[in-house]
């Protein structure tokens, strides 16, 4: 973390005890670091939004594998678009049902259609994106630098 600034703000009062409230269930044990999440969470849906943003994410999906070909359309998307899925991971929750978690990692756009095909296939139960990006990826838009570089 760089330099800290302190800033001031005003809030409804009530506002602020809900805050508390709820900031405290969570575990935080001061508000400055529950708002710089705030403020962190703002940024990545912000960046996440471009579709040329490169982002890193998770595809979550419940399915019901008797479903007629479900098994077979969810590899071959994965297979046509091998690109953008890092790994899988599976788990049988009871006889019927399966949960599927697949990372993917690469432009916004092209993850949210690839995630989208997915989750329309019949027999998908339930599915939900998550996109992020790394932290440094939000300092490297307001034009910070790092002094250390390596490749994966």
């Amino acid at each position: 973390m760089g330099e800290l600034s302190r800033i001031g703000i005003a809030l409804d009062s009530e506002l602020l005890k809900r805050f508390d409230r709820s900031i405290e269930k969570s575990g935080y044990t001061n508000r400055s670091e529950a708002f710089r999440d705030l403020i962190r969470d703002r940024l990545v849906r912000e960046q996440t939004a471009s579709p040329d943003a490169t982002v890193v994410g998770t595809v979550t999906l419940i399915y019901n594998h008797h479903a007629f070909g479900v098994t077979e359309k969810l590899t071959e998307a994965q297979h046509k678009h091998h690109d953008l899925v890092v790994s899988t991971s599976h788990a049988h929750l009871d006889h019927d049902s399966c949960l599927e978690v697949l990372i993917v990692h690469g432009k916004a756009g092209r993850v949210q259609q690839f995630a989208d095909l997915i989750i329309g296939l019949k027999g998908v139960e339930h599915g939900r994106l998550v996109m992020s990006v790394p932290t440094h990826a939000l300092d490297s838009k307001r034009g910070h630098s790092h002094e250390h570089s390596h490749s994966h």
